[in-house]
């Protein structure tokens, strides 16, 4: 979000240039003599051979798959799915600070049918509006052949509070995913009853927060003893009651920004492994930095073998809060290239995804941003991070508009993960005083030609593209479990869009349903490398990304026309590995940690 003081702006830009070259001359002492950094669905038969546990090699050099490239196609299903959703930002004309800031999606298969349901969260009316009974959350169940049934009500997840973003976790590792919804007030965690329903468990947990402005969340196990924890990122220090900035471009009331607003520490939440949380945010070293959380995303990004956090900063300097393996956290984000830009100066920063996207064995991260800001593409170089967004081609369209939502897929399963952006503005009247922009455009979609560089699509893909909206969080999953991977975006004030991939394809294709055993039942933290034709990809079992939301929890590979993976290597949170080969292409696995075969899911 905007600041629109703009005599702010150079003195933020003079403070960021100064720590940036701070932060090179950090990474420079870092590096070494190789400028390396120091650092209840059903079940069919087995469909994999087991070989030893040895440690994984990235082949680098190797030939990768052959690339079938067809030509993308989506298309806007929505009218279809029988979902009637309708989010609220609860204006009423004060221009409060959070209304633009509400929210996220969450991707999950609640009730264990083996089929995706969506979790949509809403705001509620704000003063001085009247409260409104249709302002809840919603949750959809996925009944099959794209139609879904409004359970929000008989599950019990409709919530009272002004809702921001969602995440899924099984917190206590009884097998049925639980929600944690971030709120402007209390938080709310809804325990799985395992029977369709969900009870509010937030009073028994101790999981209600610190009252705060909401924002992203994940569940991680920080300290790998099989119990999810709970990051909780906050955004300002926002109250209702407080003077309430008033600000007007052209005359033209606008939003207040995040700098106009005291900085917000985020809450750190260590499961007890009884039911219950213990909040460790000053202990853990996490509440010694404060900011303007909006994104959170926990994965190990220097693979060191434990869960590490990052959060998307709106227009201060990114955290990285790196994990000594005991649930004690240094902030390192200026020293590991993640704080700033390649200018070194702070983002509007809104999402945060990851993926491998140059098949290089790291994890990379994206940042969305807001209007005229280049979305930051982190290349992930062992451990310290590069803004390489200025080459990777038609990342530089993605300029103009503001964005929210944002989500790696391998759309068309190449081996290469795309890159999804859902995009719109704060203001209904922008196009005003900017007529670049408006509060409802398009979304982006880009393809990655696999050599460090995206092609935008969007107007090329089919319909699914066209809606102009206001989008705010968006996921990316299997919804039909053809294969491909399918898109969910919530649009603020309005009714979500629902997009079919209907890619058709020759390319391959391998989804992970992963299950702890001694790691968390949700195997959060868990990295798993796949080979095909001798080049490996990785990823990360991941709680929480994207803009506020929840997504991705069955791990998607494409294997281009590679009909089998060569090598399947699971790498689980607290110790061990599982290493199977020879492992078909085009089905869903379950893997159990420790198990000498994963078996194929059905449907």
């Amino acid at each position: 979000m905007i600041d629109w003081e703009p005599m702010r702006r150079p003195l933020v830009i003079a403070a960021a240039l100064g720590m940036a070259i701070v932060a090179t001359i950090a990474m420079l002492l870092l590096r070494g003599p190789n400028n390396l950094a120091v650092g209840s669905a059903a079940v069919s038969q087995p469909v994999a051979s087991v070989t030893p546990v040895e440690s994984s090699r990235l082949h680098l050099d190797a030939t990768p798959p052959v690339r079938i490239s067809p030509a993308m196609q989506f298309t806007d299903v929505s009218a279809q799915t029988g979902i009637r959703f309708r989010h609220q930002d609860g204006g009423s004309g004060e221009k409060y600070l959070i209304e633009p800031a509400t929210g996220g999606v969450a991707l999950f298969d609640y009730d264990g049918d083996g089929l995706i349901d969506i979790y949509f969260v809403s705001g509620r009316p704000l003063p001085p509006a009247s409260p409104d009974p249709q302002a809840v959350n919603a949750l959809y169940r996925n009944e099959g052949n794209w139609r879904f049934r409004d359970v929000t009500h008989s599950a019990g997840v409709a919530g009272t509070e002004y809702a921001l973003g969602v995440v899924v976790g099984d917190y206590d590792n009884d097998g049925d995913p639980d929600l944690f919804v971030n709120n402007f007030g209390p938080n709310t965690l809804y325990r799985n009853n395992g029977d369709g329903t969900f009870s509010d468990a937030t009073a028994v947990a101790c999981a209600a927060g610190r009252n705060r402005v909401g924002a992203g969340a994940s569940f991680l196990d920080m300290d790998a003893d099989g119990d999810l924890d709970l990051f909780v990122a906050n955004y300002v220090a926002f109250e209702l009651s407080q003077n309430h900035p008033r600000r007007n471009v052209n005359g033209f009331p606008v939003y207040p920004g995040p700098l106009d607003y005291d900085a917000a520490p985020n809450v750190l939440l260590e499961n007890l492994g009884d039911g219950t949380f213990c909040d460790i945010t000053e202990s853990s070293g996490v509440g010694r930095a404060a900011g303007s959380g909006m994104a959170t995303l926990c994965i190990d990004y220097d693979q060191d073998g434990d869960t590490d956090v990052l959060v998307a900063n709106d227009q201060r300097g990114n955290f990285l809060f790196d994990n000594d393996g005991h649930g004690k956290f240094t902030e390192v984000g200026v020293l590991r290239g993640f704080a700033y830009n390649l200018d070194g100066s702070p983002r509007a920063n809104m999402g945060l995804d990851c993926s491998d996207f140059d098949g290089d064995g790291w994890l990379d991260v994206i940042s969305s941003t807001y209007q005229n800001e280049l979305p930051v593409l982190y290349r992930n170089d062992r451990g310290s991070f590069e803004d390489v967004s200025r080459r990777c081609g038609d990342l530089m369209k993605a300029v103009t508009h503001v964005k929210w939502g944002v989500g790696f897929g391998d759309f068309d399963s190449d081996c290469y993960p795309d890159l999804f952006i859902a995009c719109g503005d704060l203001e209904p009247e922008v196009h005003r005083w900017k007529p670049s922009t408006a509060f409802r455009v398009p979304n982006v979609l880009l393809r990655n030609l696999g050599h460090g560089t995206f092609r935008d699509i969007s107007a090329s893909c089919g319909d699914g593209l066209t809606p102009v909206e206001s989008s705010r969080g968006a996921g990316v999953d299997d919804l039909d479990n053809d294969g491909n991977l399918d898109l969910v975006v919530l649009n603020t004030g309005s009714q979500p869009t629902i997009i079919r991939n209907e890619t058709k394809t020759a390319n391959h294709w391998l989804q992970l349903d992963l299950r702890g055993t001694t790691a968390s039942r949700d195997a959060i933290g868990a990295q798993v490398r796949v080979t095909a034709r001798g080049r490996t990809f990785l990823a990360e079992a991941i709680s929480g990304r994207g803009y506020q939301s929840h997504f991705g929890s069955r791990l998607h590979f494409g294997l281009g026309d590679s009909d089998h993976a060569e090598r399947v290597e699971i790498r689980w949170l607290g110790g061990g590995q599982d290493v199977f080969t020879n492992v078909s292409a085009n089905q869903r696995l379950r893997v159990i940690q420790g198990s000498s075969v994963p078996f194929a899911l059905m449907p």
